[in-house]
This record gives C-alpha cells, structure tokens and sequence, in this order.
C-alpha cells in the first residue's frame, strides 16, 4: 500500500536519500526544504513554519502517513537553535494533526550522536521552557564568546530535541493517538554538512578521535534512510520514544553502562 511522508530537508543528505528509498519502495514523498523541494519553506522563520503546514495540507489533500522531521543545521550559531529545535517542533505539532487520517501514522526526528556532549545548560533551559526569544539570545552570547562556547550550540538543541521527544512520546496526543514517535541519532555521515570535517584523511582522524565510530567508520546517508524508513513504516507499531543510535558504536563507546 502506497503511504504518504512528509520529509524535510528533502534536498540533500540524509533526508535526500531517505526520500529516494522511500520512492524507490512505491510510497509517495511531500519533500521540504528551502530549495528544491515540493514545499519551500524556512524552518527558522514562524511564516515558513506556517506556510508548512498549509502547504504539506494542500499537497497531501489533508492526511499523511508519517513525518521525517530531519531538517538540521550544525554552524555554531543562532539559526542551528531556530530550525534544529524550534523548527523541529513545529514540524511534529503542526503537522501531528493531518496524521490523523493514517491507518499507521508514524513520526521521526533526526537527532546526533552529539546529544551525548556536555550541553551548555542555560541554553538547555530555555530550549526546555519553550522561549525561543532567550533561547536566540543565549545562542548569540554563545556565539560572541568564541568557537568553543559557540561549538555547543548543536549539541544542546539535540539535547533538548531528545528530552522532548522522550518526554511527549507517550502521552496521549502522540502515543494515546496511536502514533510511535522516535528518533534516530547518527553518527558522522557523509553529507554537506560534514564535508569540511572529512575532506582529508587528517579532518577525519581528528573527529573520529572525538566521535568514536568503531564499526565501519563513517557511513553513507542511504544508511541512515533504512532506518528512518523502518521506524516510519507499518511494521514499527510499538517503539515509543526510543532514541536510535545509528553511530558506528559511539554511544557504547562514551557512555558504556550507564544506559542501565
């Protein structure tokens, strides 16, 4: 049966290439982005969050099968807070409703392996209160005080991302509805957001001292596309709130145990 996604950050990395197996598998496939897309929105912005909504309702003629927000920045600065966190959001909720017509509605978030670094707390906080007023704010105070403070920004609103979805997952609007919320979390993949990280044999060493991956290394978007197909497929029917670490092994590696 031909089920209908919503896919954003449709235009390249991991979201292209979930876009392209999910075709490749016969279902239909609204992609977002802020080119080349079906529906050309910016996620930073309240108008682009929703004319999303509109939009995805007038393309899908009001009922989706499931949401891929997997739309994402990683500079250190202001905007990565605006789309990664807040973006995100608008994306589940506001498009939550026209899930309501799906025999098997599902939803996915893309998060990182780098929701397992040190957040900067203050950002954490206000992420967590729903201001994104303070939360830009703290974000450009991270981004004055230099590369270090400012490399935090990423993390923390992967952070926040993950604690909300463990938190709303199973609550009656998502799983009380029927809907499995998830999310995966990769490792580095090869993608534009990475290029400058792994374009020399050096790059890589580096951050693969920092993002251990000891299963295969760094991995292709396509990879990433399986899983995210899966959790928004018909099969998926019970995992709740489950952060998916798709990561080589780094999130053995860094926190071993203590996931007991």
């Amino acid at each position: 049966m031909t089920r209908t996604y919503v896919v954003t950050g449709a235009a390249s990395g991991i979201g292209k290439a979930t876009s392209e197996l999910l075709v490749e598998r016969g279902n239909r496939v609204i992609g977002v982005d802020l080119h080349d897309a079906d529906v050309t929105v910016d996620l930073a912005t309240e108008q682009g969050r929703t004319d999303l909504v509109g939009e995805v309702a007038a393309a899908s003629g009001g009922t989706i099968d499931a949401i891929i927000a997997n739309a994402g920045l990683a500079t250190p600065n202001a905007a990565t807070v605006a789309v990664n966190y807040f973006g995100t959001l608008a994306t589940l909720t506001g498009l939550r409703p026209l899930l309501a017509g799906s025999a098997a509605p599902r939803a996915v978030a893309t998060l990182s392996m780098a929701s397992l670094f040190p957040p900067d707390e203050p950002l954490l906080a206000v992420l967590q209160a729903g201001d994104e007023s303070a939360a830009m704010a703290r974000a450009r105070e991270l981004e004055a005080a230099g590369p270090e403070a400012a490399n935090q920004i990423y993390g923390t609103t992967k952070r926040a991302l993950a604690l909300w979805i463990r938190r709303n997952a199973p609550t009656p609007d998502w799983a009380g509805a029927g809907i499995p919320l998830n999310a995966i979390a990769p490792g580095v993949v090869v993608t534009p957001m990475t290029a400058a990280y792994i374009d020399t044999p050096e790059a890589r060493a580096s951050l693969l001292e920092m993002v251990p991956m000891p299963l295969n290394g760094i991995f292709e978007p396509r990879d990433a596309a399986y899983l995210l197909a899966w959790l928004t497929s018909e099969e998926n029917a019970h995992l709740c709130g489950q952060v998916v670490f798709i990561d080589g092994g780094s999130d053995a590696v860094i926190r071993g145990d203590s996931t007991w």
